[in-house]
């Protein structure tokens, strides 16, 4: 990447030496250099509403976009709550905040409303964001970014590392973020995380523009800040590891209802619902159906580790999906809204797959052009459902508007436009 260093080079950073690298990145003669020490030190973890008053304060008054994490503790507590929330901005450095201490982050959202956040893949931190008030209006994605200018690895060490040069250690990113006080190691590592999240933004916002893509850029960013919360998801518990292996109406309702139990205890202990009862062993009670606590405590899963009374509930959850009704229990599969699976259409409508596998080699060949994933350059569904039920007329007009009712922004309803035409219009004559 050119010009990629200059925003990381304004400021000194406390590293093993030297300034980024000339050309922006890593090469075979210049290794990277770790990132050891964010360039302030190590702040305090922002934890009573007077240190938060005045970390808000200084991030209002700063200047520029603001660099914007957040770590939950998945796989040890229920949920994806934020429990450590990280930002810098020019002018205000760096702040570390305790959502534990500080549930209510909406003062501090409101001061940076119109200011520009920058996040590393901004769909998995938002929804922990929105919880403790914090709302961007507006934002730059690091990772989408990446993707859109064709990056081969988007993660956010691999970005810093071959467009800046620098080297962010990752080794405490699976821990439990919920322990307090939290490690320094930690802490550091947290701070190191939005250190060049501004700086990694102007290298890439710089590259886009040389590509002719920031615009593109722009419009992805504003669909996900302006798009509203997802809905809950239907029946979650189908999306139980091994459920291919559950068939009949009886088991999955054993499945149900033991995922239901299971996530109320882990909602009540505030502990990852893996900890309480894992997937395994709810598919493995759902195949043999026990008849009681004894034959339940045979299984994987339910050995000698699992009390009598949790056994116990285990097997009631069991009894009650034995005695439920035909018309109680669950039907396989989910309803399908939409096409049916690509495998089917060869059976179900010829045309329609030859027009699908049309339209996939142009897709694929024109995200190749624009070096970028296909499912960026267009979603694999919106594909699928135009292709399905295509305009009456096939026209660049119709088509355009096909892809822009099925959510495809501006950019990827001009360049998929011409495609799709081609692909339809040939399968149809």
């Amino acid at each position: 990447m050119t010009d990629a260093h200059d925003t990381a080079a304004d400021s000194p950073l406390r590293t093993t030496g030297g300034a980024p690298p000339d050309d922006g990145g890593s090469s075979a003669t210049e290794a990277p250099i770790p990132l050891l020490e964010p360039r302030e030190g190590i702040p305090p973890v922002i934890a009573d509403e007077t240190a938060l008053a005045r970390v808000i304060a200084a991030f209002e008054a700063g200047s520029g976009p603001v660099a914007v994490d957040a770590e939950r503790a998945s796989g040890y507590r229920y949920g994806q709550r934020a429990y450590l929330v990280q930002l810098r901005r020019e002018g205000a450095g760096t702040a570390l905040i305790d959502p534990m201490a500080c549930p209510d982050l909406s003062a501090l959202g409101d001061a940076l409303s119109g200011v520009e956040w920058v996040l590393h893949a901004a769909t998995q931190d938002l929804p922990c964001l929105r919880e403790i008030g914090m709302v961007p209006t507006r934002l730059f994605d690091t990772e989408l970014a990446g993707r859109l200018a064709g990056f081969p690895r988007v993660g956010l060490g691999a970005m810093v590392e071959s467009v800046l040069g620098f080297v962010l250690e990752k080794g405490h990113s699976a821990v439990d973020w919920s322990t307090r006080p939290l490690p320094e190691p930690w802490l550091r590592y947290a701070a190191l995380d939005v250190e060049l999240l501004v700086d990694l933004r102007d290298a890439l916002e710089k590259e886009l523009d040389r590509q002719g893509k920031l615009d593109w850029a722009r419009q992805e960013f504003d669909a996900i800040a302006s798009a509203p919360p997802p809905e809950p998801r239907k029946d979650p518990w189908r999306r139980t590891s091994g459920m291919h292996k559950v068939r009949r109406r009886r088991q999955l309702a054993v499945v149900r209802e033991l995922w239901q139990t299971r996530d109320r205890i882990a909602q009540r202990r505030d502990v990852s619902p893996g900890k309480v009862l894992g997937d395994a062993a709810i598919v493995e009670a759902a195949l043999a159906v026990p008849a009681n606590v004894h034959a339940l405590a045979a299984l994987n899963g339910f050995g000698h580790r699992v009390g009598k009374r949790q056994l116990e509930q285990w097997q009631a959850a069991v009894d009650r999906a034995k005695g439920l009704s035909e018309a109680q229990l669950p039907q396989p599969g989910q309803p399908v809204t939409g096409p049916p699976p690509p495998r089917a259409w060869a059976d179900k409508d010829p045309v329609a797959a030859a027009r699908l596998s049309a339209a996939r080699a142009g897709v694929s060949a024109l995200a190749e052009r624009l070096s970028m994933p296909q499912e960026n350059l267009i979603t694999p569904d919106t594909v699928r459902r135009v292709c399905w039920e295509p305009p009456a007329v096939v026209d660049a007009e119709s088509v355009a508007a096909a892809l822009t009712g099925h959510g495809a922004r501006p950019w990827q309803v001009e360049q998929v436009t011409p495609v799709l035409v081609e692909a339809l219009s040939a399968k149809d004559a």
